[in-house]
């Protein structure tokens, strides 16, 4: 079921945005409303890009004590060979058989691009580097990346391994909300591995746009791809763009994208946290609503001046069966601004419901079965295409 309210549009006159990468989305990282997006949901290969979910399961391995930045893993030969500098790739210059600290490994990872310390890392956790991407995987899939599947740690070309720019900025957004502590090596702008200096490969950190990481990617099938987080006025966009030509370009392209996110854009509150956003139907209770909130405040980035109609729908699967405990989630918030989804977020319940008399059930049960039975008929009646309002009531 959807229940739908329209906020009032903005004078018209809106700011817009070309970018020459083929796959791009710009976020607010607070609210998680999309400013930008072009082929955002569209496949292509992260490139060194993959190291953000290498760096992941090693920050979330450190958190849940599994591991420590003074933790030792042993660089192995084939680490030396296919991630070294003989590898042709970007590298740490790790030595083979040697042993590093977990703290300077991720360093080698995150601000020189390693791909030895991915492998390192790969193999020291899971045995092999197969077994480590089966591990990212899995993360993937609990972080909500609904698209991506990852084959190595490395982020070489693999046939099947691909991402999205929306994927990736989920996995960006959740890096620096969840480790902060660690995401900070994003923005440290150089790393000194045996003797050898490296400068961070992140061309928006030496601009004076706050930017304080996150990775770069290139593959020659894929060309030059950001992904990339900046900060100005407690405000935080995170953006991502592949498909670039150049390095040129792809830094280019990034600064445009990141300055008129910030300049174009004005912060709007829908709803205040713990506000009733809409009733919803509950089936078999005490009673036949239940109030829905949002657990934070529901804000979103909207063009300034811009002429789009920006509409919030409850959507759920329902009626909802009693008992509801205060606090489950139920039902989702789901935000547009002219055609596309700006925001979605989780509802919960703003109140228990108890479950009803089992008179109160037979009655709802009796009503739940007449409303299918009127909505197949309108189906039916359409071919399938349309229905009443009245007759899909409680169901998404």
């Amino acid at each position: 079921m959807t229940l739908a309210a329209a906020l009032p549009p903005a004078p018209a006159g809106a700011q817009t945005f070309q970018t020459a990468a083929p796959h791009a989305i710009l976020i607010d990282a607070e609210s998680g409303s999309v400013l930008f997006e072009k082929a955002a949901d569209e496949l292509f290969s992260p490139a060194s890009m993959a190291k953000l979910m290498t760096a992941e399961i090693v920050f979330r391995a450190i958190k849940e004590g599994r591991l420590n930045l003074d933790t030792e893993f042993t660089v192995t030969e084939d680490a030396w060979r296919r991630g070294g500098a003989g590898g042709g790739g970007s590298s740490m210059f790790a030595q083979v058989n040697s042993r590093i600290k977990l703290s300077d490994l991720l360093r080698g990872l995150i601000v020189q691009s390693g791909n030895d310390a991915a492998i390192t890392i790969a193999e020291n956790m899971a045995g092999s580097e197969e077994g480590f991407a089966g591990m990212m995987n899995q993360r993937a899939k609990e972080i909500g990346l609904t698209r991506s599947t990852f084959r190595n740690a490395t982020g070489y070309a693999a046939p099947d391994q691909k991402v999205t720019a929306r994927d990736m900025a989920r996995l960006a957004e959740h890096i620096v909300q969840t480790y902060p502590e660690f995401y900070k090596i994003y923005s440290e702008r150089e790393f000194t591995w045996n003797k050898i200096k490296q400068q961070n490969r992140n061309p928006l950190l030496t601009l004076d746009i706050g930017a304080d990481g996150l990775k770069t990617g290139y593959l020659e099938e894929s060309g030059y791809a950001l992904t990339a987080s900046a900060v100005q006025n407690d405000q935080r966009l995170i953006m991502v763009i592949s498909g670039l030509k150049t390095a040129r370009d792809r830094a280019a392209e990034a600064r445009k994208l990141m300055e008129w996110g910030f300049r174009a854009f004005e912060p709007r509150q829908i709803f205040a946290a713990n506000e009733p956003v809409a009733e919803i139907s509950v089936f078999g209770g005490e009673k036949g609503s239940v109030p829905v909130v949002a657990k934070k405040p529901v804000r979103m980035l909207v063009p300034r001046g811009a002429s789009d109609r920006v509409s919030a729908k409850v959507v759920y699967q329902g009626p909802v069966a009693a008992p509801i405990a205060q606090g489950r989630e139920v039902a989702r918030l789901r935000v547009t601004r002219g055609d596309a989804v700006a925001l979605e977020q989780p509802l919960y319940a703003g109140e228990s419901v108890e479950a009803g008399t089992l008179s109160q059930r037979a009655l709802d049960a009796a009503m739940e079965v007449g409303t299918d039975l009127i909505r197949r008929a309108f189906e039916k009646a359409k071919g399938g295409n349309a229905q009443p309002a009245g007759a899909a009531s409680g169901h998404s």
